[in-house]
């Protein structure tokens, strides 16, 4: 196996931005290792020998093509607009090569087939040719309630009877317009249980009796009557308990350069946690580093910034199925959603998403812990973690101070959309001019590793702007 560089340009480099590039990308201790050209593609032997290239999918940016890309840019390399990298494995056989579906059977076993592809080709331009969806209006004025249902089940709206009857007295009494395609899509975001918490703060009613209180209201109850040592709850996706005065290295005169000294403080303790399920089981170790960057993202964003210590994470699957180590309880007669990875493909590569998104941040996972469960009851019924559970937990400090003294302002940062419910990336089609290769046996070290390493990804989902 080894990795290759696909790097956009919108020009030829000169010699010595070549050099630099070079340098970028090679490993310190073994440079010779990196080449123009694919190493095993030299030595191919067709008839006992198959080739599998995987990278990510070509009509979007990675987050680690977009530190790579802003660190060519900051070292003079701004002819350098993506950097993306893909794994080509060359298999061996005895005498006969792969069968087509043999190959795809060893693809789908080293990539994610929701965030990477297969390269049928090598690489040669990430120009998308699909042009963007149009939007175009829905007729509700003529069309009523059987058009707003009509593409909500092409859409995937998830409206209810609710929603239904809201939205077209919305649209067509007090609007007077018709909606399109991109409102609805927007509003079914926006109203989705992750956005708004609808369901638990929405009213209650019991044989037609609207309850006093909502569902958070009774979570919040303990609270309520027994604030004690509580100074952020229910708020900021995150909660601290009072702390104890320390006097940390802080500048003296923050803003400008100037002398590091000790200043009282007193920092809270934090506590942040959220799981992230369903994008684990869609694709583990992407769906794992957004649940752990997700909820870095509240630990630091709690009251107008705070700091975060070290990290927890759990894991709940199915049965495990490994192969020499069947256990008594594993059925092999249970069936699982051909759409969902396989339980130790959760747990290994969700496992490693967590550890690595945090390690980038500087924040170590340090405990955790994992479930495995699947058995056949006494009545016939199957229980089982089909959609596995992903928690993620995390512990920090947050600056009194701070948080009682400094004023902050958000805004909503515009995004390409896409469901609220899984997560995924905005999606960017961009045009490229030239593509050129770099291939290395060996995995990605110094010095652009540890640089990557330090600067940490980049969170695409949310942007705060926060005045401090």
């Amino acid at each position: 196996m080894e990795s290759c560089y696909n790097i956009e340009v919108t020009a030829p480099l000169s010699d010595r931005e070549a050099e630099t590039l070079s340098w970028l990308l090679r490993e310190t201790y073994e440079p010779e290792k990196l080449r123009p050209s694919s190493s095993l593609a030299a030595s191919n032997n067709t008839s006992t020998q198959s080739m599998v290239e995987v990278g990510p999918r070509t009509n979007f940016s990675t987050a680690w093509s977009t530190n790579a890309t802003s660190i060519c840019q900051s070292v003079g390399l701004t002819n350098v607009k993506r950097v993306e990298r893909s794994r080509v494995y060359r298999l061996t056989t005895g005498s006969n090569p792969l069968t087509a579906a043999e190959l795809e059977t060893f693809a789908a076993l080293v990539h994610d087939r929701m965030t990477e592809q297969v390269y049928v080709q090598p690489v040669s331009t990430f120009k998308v040719d699909k042009p963007a969806e149009p939007a175009f209006e829905i007729d509700l004025i003529k069309g009523g309630m059987a058009a707003l249902k009509v593409i909500d089940k092409k859409m995937g709206l998830a409206f209810d009877e609710r929603d239904f009857s809201y939205y077209l007295d919305l649209f067509v009494n007090d609007l007077k317009r018709n909606p399109t395609n991109v409102e609805l899509f927007d509003i079914a975001q926006s109203n989705s249980e992750h956005s708004r918490h609808w369901f638990f703060r929405g009213d209650l009613y019991l044989e037609g009796q609207k309850l006093p209180r909502q569902l958070f209201d009774l979570v919040k109850e303990p609270y309520v009557k027994n604030p004690n040592n509580s100074v952020v709850a229910f708020k900021d996706n995150s909660s601290a308990i009072k702390g104890f005065p320390v006097s940390p290295i802080l500048p003296v005169q923050p803003g400008g350069p100037g002398k590091l000294a000790p200043v009282p403080r007193t920092w809270d303790l934090l506590l942040t946690a959220e799981t992230h399920n369903f994008p684990c089981a869609v694709a583990p170790y992407p769906g794992a580093e957004t649940g752990a960057g997700g909820r870095i993202r509240d630990t630091h964003a709690t009251g107008t910034g705070s700091i975060m210590t070290a990290a927890t994470a759990g894991y709940c699957v199915g049965n495990l199925n490994m192969e020499g180590y069947k256990q008594p309880w594993e059925n092999d007669d249970f069936k699982y959603p051909p759409t969902l990875a396989s339980p130790l493909q959760i747990l290994i590569d969700a496992s490693n998403g967590a550890s690595d998104y945090g390690n980038k941040f500087g924040e170590p996972l340090i405990a955790g812990y994992t479930r495995s469960y699947g058995a056949r009851l006494a009545n016939g019924e199957r229980r089982e973690w089909i959609k596995p559970i992903m928690f993620s937990g995390g512990v920090g400090q947050i600056d009194r101070f701070v948080r009682t003294h400094a004023p902050m302002h958000a805004c909503t940062h515009a995004r390409t959309h896409t469901h609220a419910r899984i997560h995924t990336p905005s999606l960017a089609r961009l045009s490229f001019s030239s593509l050129i290769s770099c291939f290395m046996r060996r995995p990605l070290s110094l010095p652009l590793s540890l640089v990557l390493w330090l600067w940490g990804p980049m969170m695409i989902d949310y942007y705060v702007l926060t005045t401090l």
